[in-house]
C-alpha cells in the first residue's frame, strides 16, 4: 500500500497576499468513475476540480456558500454539488449551469440531514440527520420504511456530517455518529437490510465517526467459490474526529489497516475509486491524502458484473424515469453512445493504467518535486490486544487467514520512499522495489499508543517525509501471500531491539505484572464502633474484573507504613499505577470506569487511562460494599448510608439513603448489594426479601419476598445460571428457603391470590430495574392467569391502562399517561394480552372489542 499527501490540492482565499494565505478546510471529496480527476467542496464556497500533472482543471464558483459535497454521476458526466447556501447544483460540461427537478420533498427529519446514501439495488435510499435517526425510504412512493435511532440516542449533536453508505451487495448500510455505552463509546452502527436493526458495531475509534464509505465492489471469501451470500463479503472505510482512518472487511475479526494522525484536523469525507484500489480522504485542515492498494493486499475483488448479477436475486424493477430526465449510464458499460459521457483516458495496459491511477495524486514534479510517494510494509510485534467488537459478528463472517490472530501488526519506522520522475507528463513512474531506499528516522516522538479496543491502541508508526513533516502511524494489512510463503504468518521484522518503536509512556506502564499472596493485614488504624455492616478486612491483595474484558483492576497493601498502591492491568502488563495514602478495603470496575475504596471512607474514580474522571468522593465511614454496572456506581457504607451516582453526569441518582429499616428482623444481613445501569440499587437480604430504592417515591420498595415461593404457579427459584435479573434473585431466595413450609394446609384461593400477586409484583420490580424481556415475560404470564381465571374486571383495567386515553396528546402537560413502559411501546404489548385473551374462554368478546378499538385508533394515528 503507498500513501501520499498532494500539497497542490488546496482550497485557499485568493483574496488575500500568498503570505496570509492559508488552507481551508476540504468538506468533501470524489473521485471522477474513469479515476482521471477529483473534485472536492471547501469552505471557500468553490467546488474544484484537479488532475495530474499538478492542475487545478477548473473552479466553480457559484455557490454562495460553504460546498459541504461533491458527487460525480455513475456515467461520469454529470457533477453534483450542495451547499450550506441550501441549494443543490448540477454541473455539465457546458458552461451552463443546471438545475434538477425536484421529484419530492422528504420532511419528517427534524434537524438537519447530514448523510445520504442510496441502495445498490435501487429500492431503498436512506438519510441520516442530527434528529439522532437514521430513516429508509421507498424509492417507489417516497414513504417511509422504517426508523433506526437505538444506535444514535447518545451520539454527540457537534459533528459537522453524518456521512452513511450502503453495502455493494445491499446487505448493510453503516452508519456514522453512533455509540455504545450511554455514550462512551464511538462507533459505527451497521444496519441489517430488511430487519432495519442494528446489532453490529465496529469499535475502536477515540471520538466521533463522521464518515462511512463502502468500497464499490462486493468481495469474495473464496475467489474461486460460486458467487453466493455465505462467499460475499464487503470493504468499508470509517473516518473520524480523532484523525484517524480504518479499513474494515466484514469477514476479518479486525480492521485491515488503522492509520492514526493522518490529518492535524477531524476527517470530513473519504471516496474509493471506482476500480476499488485508491481511497480519498478529506480533511478539514485543508489537506487530502490518498491511500493506493495492490490487488493483492485486497483479497477477493470482484468484477462489477459479478455484483449486478448478485443484486439481481433482489428482482426489484426501478420506477420508471421521468419524462425529459436519465439516470444516465454507469461508467464502463458497454454499447453507451461517447456523447453520453466523459471521454475516458487513452487505452494503456492495466499495469501502466494502475501506476497511473496510484500516483494520479502525488508529487508534484513540476514544482520541484518535494513531495514523497511512502510504500507501507506491514511487520510483527509481539504484543496482544483485546479483540474489538467489529464485524465478524456477521453470522456468515469468519476470521480471515491473511489476520494475525490476536497480534497486533506494526508498520516499520523505517519507510521506503522513491524520488519521482515524469513519465509522459502524466505522473511519477515507481523504480524497482529493490531500488527504494529508507527514509532517516523522524526526530519527532513516535506516536504510539495504549492498547486496543480503543484506535489508538494498535501498536504501529510510520513516518512520513515530505514537506507536510508529519508522522503517521499505521496499523498495517498483513503482508500479502505469494509462491513459497505461509498464509496467515508473516516474516519477523528487520527491525529488531533498538530500532522497535517505543511503547507509549504511562504512569507505571514499564512494570511487569507482580503476583501478590494474599494475606490479611492486622491493622489498629480503625477505630472499634457499632456498626451496621461489617468493615471489609485490609487485605495485601484485592483485584476486580472488568466486566466483559481481559483488563483487571488491582489493589496492594503494605504490610509495613508504605503506601497502598492501584494498578490497571491488561494480560501480564501494567498499564498504570497510582498510590492512595489508605488502605484499599474494596474495588470495582465496569467497562466504563474504575473505583477504590479505601478505609479512611475515601472512594477515588478513574477512568480506564488512570486519569480521576471524579473529585475524591469522603464518606461518612467507610465501604462495606461496592459496586458497578456501565455508568453506575454504589456505595453502601458500615453505617448503613447507600448512594447510587452516576459517573458520566457526576451526578447522584437520589439522595443517600439510610438501609437501618429494612434489618429490623432477628439475625437479618445484607447478603449483596449491586446496581443496575439505570442506577437501582438491588439489596439482598439474608430474610430472603430483596429491596431497592424509588427513586420516584424516596421510599425503599420490595422486589421480591420469599413469601411468594409459598404458593405462586410461576416462581423462578430453580432457575440456575440465568442471565435475567428476577430470576436470578428469586433463585438466590430459594437456596436459603425453608422446605417446611410446603407442607402447611393453605386456604382454597391460595395459589391464584399468590400468583397474582407475585406477578403484579414482579411487574413493578421489572419496571424498577429496567428489564425489558422479563417485563414483557411476567405481563403475558399475567395476562394468561387473568384469562385463566376469568377475572374480567382485572382484565379490563389492565388494558385501559395499557391502551391509555382514546384522545391522548402528548403535548398536553397535564397528561399523565406515558405511551411507553420500559422502552416498549404499551399498545404493542397490548396486542399480545388481547391475543391471550381472545384465546380464553371467558375474555374472547372484551378481547375481540378491544381489538376492534385498538385498529381504529392505530389507523387514524396513520391518517
Amino acid at each position: 500500500m503507498r500513501f501520499i499527501k498532494p500539497a497542490w490540492v488546496t482550497h485557499k482565499d485568493n483574496s488575500k497576499s500568498d503570505q496570509d494565505t492559508k488552507r481551508q478546510s476540504v468538506f468533501s471529496i470524489h473521485v471522477h468513475p474513469d479515476g482521471s480527476r477529483i473534485a472536492t467542496g471547501g469552505l471557500d464556497a468553490k467546488v474544484r476540480i484537479w488532475r495530474r500533472p499538478p492542475k487545478s482543471l477548473c473552479t466553480l464558483s457559484m455557490h454562495t456558500g460553504p460546498v459541504l459535497t461533491v458527487r460525480w454521476a455513475h456515467s461520469g458526466r454529470w457533477l453534483a454539488s450542495g451547499s450550506d447556501d441550501e441549494i443543490i447544483m448540477i454541473w455539465d460540461l457546458d458552461p451552463c449551469v443546471t438545475v434538477s427537478k425536484r421529484i419530492r420533498k422528504l420532511d419528517q427529519h427534524n434537524g438537519f440531514v447530514k448523510g445520504v446514501c442510496f441502495d445498490p439495488v435501487g429500492e431503498f435510499m436512506a438519510t441520516q440527520s442530527d434528529d439522532k435517526s437514521v430513516k429508509i425510504w421507498r424509492t417507489t412512493d417516497w414513504e417511509l420504511e422504517a426508523e433506526i435511532r437505538k444506535p444514535f440516542e447518545d451520539s454527540p449533536g457537534s459533528t459537522f456530517f453524518r456521512r452513511l453508505s450502503w453495502s455493494p451487495d445491499g446487505a448493510h448500510i453503516t452508519a456514522s455518529n453512533a455509540t455504545n455505552n450511554k455514550g462512551f463509546v464511538f462507533i459505527a452502527a451497521v444496519i441489517t437490510r430488511g430487519l432495519w436493526t442494528s446489532e453490529i458495531s465496529l469499535v475502536g475509534h477515540e471520538n466521533t465517526v463522521e464518515v462511512a464509505a463502502y468500497n464499490p465492489h462486493i468481495f469474495l471469501r473464496n475467489p474461486s467459490g460460486p458467487l453466493v451470500t455465505s462467499n460475499i463479503c464487503s470493504v468499508v472505510a470509517l473516518g473520524a474526529d480523532d484523525r484517524s482512518i480504518s479499513i474494515w472487511q466484514t469477514k476479518s475479526a479486525r480492521p485491515l489497516i488503522v492509520a492514526r494522525e493522518v490529518f492535524e484536523r477531524q476527517i470530513m469525507d473519504l471516496s474509493w475509486s471506482r476500480d476499488g484500489l485508491t481511497l480519498y480522504a478529506a480533511s478539514s485542515d485543508g489537506t487530502i491524502a490518498v491511500f493506493d492498494f495492490d490487488p493483492e493486499e485486497l483479497d477477493g475483488i470482484a468484477p462489477f458484473t459479478a455484483q449486478r448479477q448478485y443484486l439481481q436475486k433482489f428482482g426489484f424493477v426501478p420506477p420508471p424515469v421521468p419524462e425529459g430526465f436519465s439516470h444516465g449510464t454507469f461508467y464502463g458499460d458497454n454499447n453507451v453512445p461517447s456523447s453520453r459521457i466523459t471521454p475516458p483516458p487513452s487505452p494503456q495496459s492495466r499495469t501502466t493504467e494502475r501506476l497511473q491511477s496510484q500516483t494520479e495524486f502525488g508529487p508534484d514534479t513540476a514544482n520541484g518535486g518535494t513531495e514523497q510517494i511512502n510504500r507501507l510494509v506491514a511487520k510483527k510485534s509481539n504484543k496482544k490486544r483485546v479483540k474489538p467488537l467489529l464485524m465478524s459478528d456477521i453470522p456468515s463472517a469468519s476470521t480471515s487467514d491473511n489476520i494475525v490472530n490476536g497480534v497486533t501488526t506494526q508498520v516499520p519506522t523505517s519507510v521506503v520512499n522513491q524520488p519521482s520522475r515524469a513519465t509522459n507528463g502524466a505522473g511519477p513512474s515507481f523504480a524497482p522495489p529493490e531500488s527504494r531506499y529508507s527514509v532517516p528516522r523522524s526526530r519527532h516522538p513516535s506516536h504510539s499508543t495504549s492498547p486496543a479496543p480503543s484506535m489508538l491502541g494498535f501498536d504501529a508508526d510510520i513516518e512520513m517525509g515530505g514537506p507536510m513533516d508529519m508522522d503517521v502511524p499505521i496499523d498495517a494489512i498483513g503482508t500479502s501471500s505469494s509462491p513459497g510463503t505461509t498464509r496467515g504468518k508473516r516474516k519477523a521484522s528487520a527491525l529488531e531491539g533498538d530500532d522497535r518503536p517505543a511503547r507509549p509512556r504511562t504512569l507505571g506502564g514499564d512494570r511487569p505484572r507482580e503476583v501478590v499472596a494474599v494475606r490479611e493485614i492486622i491493622s489498629g488504624r480503625h477505630e472499634k464502633r457499632h456498626d451496621l455492616l461489617p468493615v471489609p478486612p485490609v487485605l495485601t491483595f484485592l483485584s476486580a474484573k472488568v466486566d466483559g474484558g481481559e483488563d483487571v483492576l488491582e489493589g496492594k497493601n503494605s504490610e509495613d507504613d508504605g503506601p497502598s498502591e492501584v494498578t490497571f492491568v491488561s494480560g501480564k502488563q501494567t498499564q498504570w499505577l497510582d498510590y492512595v495514602q489508605s488502605p484499599i478495603i474494596a474495588l470495582t470496575a465496569s467497562p466504563a470506569f474504575c473505583a477504590v475504596a479505601t478505609q479512611d471512607g475515601s472512594v477515588n474514580v478513574y477512568s480506564h487511562t488512570g486519569r480521576r474522571i471524579m473529585p475524591i468522593i469522603t464518606l461518612d465511614a467507610p465501604c462495606s460494599m461496592i459496586h458497578s454496572c456501565k455508568t453506575s456506581l454504589l456505595l453502601l457504607t458500615v453505617t448503613g448510608q447507600l448512594s447510587s451516582i452516576n459517573v458520566k453526569s457526576h451526578s447522584a441518582y437520589f439522595p443517600s439513603a439510610f438501609i437501618g429499616c429494612l434489618l429490623h428482623a432477628p439475625d437479618s444481613k445484607v447478603v449483596a448489594a449491586t446496581v443496575r445501569h439505570n442506577g437501582a440499587p438491588v439489596l439482598q437480604l439474608s430474610s430472603g426479601v430483596a429491596y431497592t430504592y424509588d427513586s420516584q417515591l424516596l421510599q425503599w420498595a420490595k422486589l421480591s419476598d420469599r413469601w411468594w415461593s409459598e404458593g405462586s404457579d410461576v416462581w423462578q427459584g430453580r432457575q440456575r445460571n440465568t442471565k435475567d435479573v428476577i430470576a436470578s434473585i428469586e433463585s438466590a431466595i430459594t437456596a436459603n428457603t425453608d422446605d417446611k413450609a410446603i407442607d402447611k394446609k393453605r386456604p382454597e384461593w391460595w395459589n391464584a391470590a399468590l400468583t397474582l400477586g407475585h406477578l403484579e409484583s414482579k411487574l413493578h420490580a421489572t419496571k424498577a430495574l429496567d428489564c425489558p424481556s422479563e417485563y414483557k415475560q411476567a405481563l403475558l404470564q399475567y395476562a394468561k392467569k387473568l384469562a385463566d381465571e376469568g377475572f374480567r374486571a382485572k382484565a379490563e383495567e389492565l388494558i385501559k391502562d395499557m391502551f391509555g386515553p382514546v384522545y391522548w396528546n402528548p403535548t398536553r402537560k397535564e397528561e399523565s399517561w406515558s405511551p411507553t413502559v420500559v422502552g416498549l411501546t404499551k399498545r404493542d404489548l397490548l396486542r399480545e394480552v388481547l391475543s391471550v385473551f381472545a384465546r380464553s374462554k371467558t375474555l374472547t368478546k372484551l378481547a375481540l372489542d378491544w381489538q376492534d378499538t385498538l385498529r381504529k385508533a392505530s389507523n387514524e394515528e396513520l391518517s
